[in-house]
């Protein structure tokens, strides 16, 4: 049976933690960024698309020419996402939207580009899949991160609604939810305030990992393995639901 999955925002951090766990499992996967991919898809005997997921054109572009190199899709994992900090007074229209466009929208037209095709995936019993990478912040709030906060509650929420649509097609819908995670996001967050408080790396960087009980930043592969087994037949009962990778933060 082949399998193909499609991972947005697979160039570096945790998608690509993702491509490189879903090809260990023998995935075909299609690996989608502002910028094709290319190095990672060479690695790993991919196909690489370049794709603005907020653009509706450039998204009906990317999955059909997916579909043309590697078939039918039979997961999606919506794992691309941008954070933009400012006290909400500060948070402007320009803002919002452009967290909303990214975060949310951005899942929104995936999933509809790909939806046909994981009806009829689920519906063959070949399993049709739907991950959603959110964030520990579509469960809780963050101070500073209004935008970027609602958008991740929207992605929960849609991950629910359509978890529900598509239950009887034997397909599921989830949401992985990592806390604060050793990615560039973060690395540039921890740099940014180095920058501005004069602390030192550590000092920073633990501030970063205060709120996780284990005292540590999550590393991607421990997110990929939550996609891996939420993609598995395994999981196959496994529908709406929000799996917290944050070493109990959220408790």
């Amino acid at each position: 049976m082949t399998r193909h999955a499609l991972i947005t925002g697979a160039s570096r951090g945790i998608g690509a933690a993702i491509a490189r766990g879903l090809a260990d499992d023998g995935w075909r996967l299609t690996l989608t960024g502002r910028e094709a991919p290319t190095v990672l898809a060479a690695e790993l005997d991919a196909f690489a698309v370049a794709m603005d997921q907020a653009e509706p054109d450039s998204v009906a572009a990317a999955f059909a020419a997916a579909r043309a190199a590697q078939g039918p899709l039979t997961a999606l994992v919506n794992n691309a996402g941008a954070v933009e900090t400012a006290p909400f007074a500060r948070t402007t229209p320009e803002l919002w939207q452009r967290m909303l466009a990214v975060n949310l929208t951005g899942p929104y037209l995936c999933c509809q580009a790909a939806l046909a095709d994981i009806r009829a995936s689920g519906a063959s019993g070949q399993g049709g899949r739907i991950v959603n990478i959110a964030s520990t912040a579509a469960l809780k709030g963050y101070a500073y991160v209004s935008a970027y906060v609602a958008a991740k509650h929207g992605v929960l929420g849609l991950t629910r609604a359509l978890a529900l649509e598509l239950a009887r097609d034997g397909a599921t819908v989830n949401a992985v939810c990592p806390g604060y995670t050793e990615t560039d996001i973060v690395r540039d967050g921890i740099a940014k305030v180095v920058a501005k408080t004069g602390r030192s790396e550590a000092e920073a960087r633990a501030g970063f990992t205060q709120g996780n009980p284990q005292g540590r930043l999550v590393q991607p592969d421990e997110v990929a393995a939550a996609v891996r087994w939420l993609c598995s037949a395994g999981a196959g009962a496994v529908n709406g639901q929000a799996i917290a990778v944050c070493g109990g933060e959220t408790m």
